[in-house]
């Protein structure tokens, strides 16, 4: 269900943009639905989705100035910097806190060598900063209808693969938190 929060206001601007083939009408509507998922995922899960709350923050300041400027640029350059900001995160973890980023989403999982978390923080950060060249690459090199399509398939194609090759690298490594092994005998 959260899932389907997640990617619905991305699903509503693609359907908008393929039936209107207007970047605007369909940037108003992902402007009105992404808070509107906000909102239902924090009725869901009673905690604020700290990712979902700077995408859409992120979208209502950039996507406001591509509105305003009536230039797309502005919404093109959103899931850059995003990723960028995400991956200074990541890195600033490594050197802030006792635990790095993905340490904490995946701590309850098991337990790693700390070079293996800090390898694997590096590895998110390298991956989010590819991704923020790789929109950019793709919305001044393509069409503004191949830019949308990938935003919505080839963002979530490339995030899937790069997610399961996480848990490939994650059953190698990491121990398994005994009460984590009490639950599945």
């Amino acid at each position: 269900m959260q899932l389907l929060v997640d990617f619905f206001p991305l699903l509503l601007f693609l359907g908008t943009y393929l039936y209107f083939d207007d970047i605007f009408i369909a940037l108003q509507v992902l402007m009105v639905a992404m808070p509107f998922a906000l909102i239902i995922k924090w009725r869901l899960t009673k905690k604020w989705d700290k990712m979902l709350l700077a995408s859409t923050a992120l979208l209502l300041v950039m996507g406001g100035i591509s509105l305003i400027s009536r230039n797309p640029i502005f919404l093109f350059w959103k899931p850059t910097v995003l990723y960028w900001v995400v991956a200074m995160v990541f890195l600033g973890s490594r050197f802030i806190g006792n635990k790095t980023v993905v340490e904490r989403m995946f701590a309850t999982v098991g337990k790693m060598k700390k070079r293996y978390w800090h390898s694997l923080n590096y590895v998110w950060v390298i991956f989010f900063i590819g991704s923020g060249f790789l929109n950019i690459y793709v919305a001044y090199n393509f069409s503004e209808d191949f830019w949308v399509k990938f935003k919505v398939f080839g963002f979530t194609a490339i995030t899937f693969v790069f997610l399961v090759l996480q848990i490939i690298w994650l059953m190698k490594h990491i121990e398994p938190n005994e009460a984590t092994e009490q639950e599945t005998e």
